[in-house]
């Protein structure tokens, strides 16, 4: 008997919306490689600090990421990210990189070089990957596409606690204003600007439970699947 065909599930959303958080339990529970499109960006984000690289010079970051290799590797936890076979995945979620790869994204051959590396991983199916355009640029024809969304205040909320979680602290009107201005980018960039894919099921997050959300999700996996 065949096995199941295995799906391409494209997981969309501005920060703090659950993208993450969806993306890791639907591919723990079907068994698939979940992969954090946004770590990647965080990696060259990372390297272009480091080499004192202008963030706004475009040219210069695409040779840098021509240089780099940038590889996820999965774990139960999500992603570890590795750059050049250091692991970096609690660096990049600094203040400075989180920052850093919001401008280093808007540079159109820089995401086109993304895109690709990004269409190896996935191009044999089993996998969720979580992004800004995996629906739209990435993985057009995805088998099932999901846009997670949620009014600014309430994912600026979210990342507040999930900040002093780690024993950081932040005012939440200076990280709303932080993620008013990362969605501005995000949504006016020239390549590849965040928005929902025709197709893509749409999920208010801002009223549920992560445990809705994840039922939702797996809700549209069942009937994509079936």
């Amino acid at each position: 008997m065949n096995s199941p065909r295995k799906l391409v599930i494209a997981i969309d959303g501005p920060a703090g919306a659950g993208k993450s958080t969806v993306a890791g339990r639907l591919a723990r529970k079907l068994g698939y490689l979940n992969i954090e499109t946004g770590a990647m960006y965080r990696a060259l984000a990372l390297k272009a600090l480091q080499a004192g690289i202008s963030l706004d010079d475009g040219p210069a970051l695409l040779e840098l990421a021509q240089r780099s290799t940038i590889y996820l590797d999965p774990i139960v936890e999500g992603n570890r990210v590795l750059l050049d076979g250091a692991d970096i995945s609690h660096r990049i979620r600094d203040k400075d990189v989180t920052e850093a790869a919001s401008r280093v994204s808007v540079h159109p051959r820089v995401r086109e070089w993304m895109v690709l590396r990004q269409r190896e991983m996935g191009l044999a199916g089993g996998v969720v990957m979580e992004g800004r355009d995996i629906g739209t640029k990435v993985f057009p024809d995805a088998d099932l596409k999901i846009f997670l969304d949620a009014h600014p205040e309430v994912r600026a909320g979210r990342r507040v606690k999930q900040q002093e979680e780690k024993g950081m602290s932040q005012a939440a009107t200076a990280v709303a204003a932080e993620m008013r201005e990362r969605d501005r980018r995000d949504q006016t960039r020239a390549a590849s600007p965040l928005v929902p894919a025709p197709d893509a099921h749409v999920i208010d997050t801002s009223g549920l439970t992560l445990e809705e959300v994840i039922a939702a999700a797996e809700r549209l996996v069942d009937e994509a699947v079936d």
